[in-house]
């Protein structure tokens, strides 16, 4: 089935089978790689993609369930060959040891920051509860928020 989306602001128009995962359309179609698969079913965030600005886990999402949305990946954040302000603070923090799990906090984050630009520790640790970092790294992922909101 042809599938259009809107994805980092521009119209793309796929064709997949009908319950392709906006995660594998993302990967597999559309080369964004940036996106991670990990367990398969939207417990662990490293998927998660903004989706009219809320998060989502994009290996639970359908193409079909994305469609008519505007879907925001990692990559899409950066402008004009600049990081984000979270990209950017998540950086300085040293907010990521393997990686894997960061583009999905990166996300949620900028979703966080932009309903509530000043938030408390417990806004952020509540907007990222559902991403599991296997390196323990919370602190600095804390701390990297705080800092893309100064």
């Amino acid at each position: 089935m042809r599938v259009q989306l809107t994805v980092n602001g521009r119209p793309c128009e796929i064709d997949v089978p009908s319950g392709t995962s906006l995660l594998a359309a993302l990967r597999d179609d559309l080369g964004l790689t940036g996106t991670r698969y990990g367990c398969g079913h939207g417990a662990c965030g490293a998927c998660f993609v903004l989706a009219d600005g809320v998060p989502v886990p994009a290996c639970t999402w359908t193409v079909e369930q994305a469609a008519g949305k505007d879907i925001l990946t990692i990559e899409g954040l950066a402008r004009d060959g600049a990081l984000s302000a979270v990209q950017q603070a998540f950086v300085d923090e040293d907010a990521m040891q393997c990686g894997y799990c960061t583009s999905g906090m990166i996300i949620s984050a900028t979703a966080l920051l932009a309903r509530s630009p000043s938030p408390t520790e417990e806004q952020i640790r509540t907007a990222l509860a559902p991403h599991l970092c296997r390196c323990g790294v919370y602190g600095r992922v804390v701390r990297a928020v705080r800092r893309a909101a100064e």
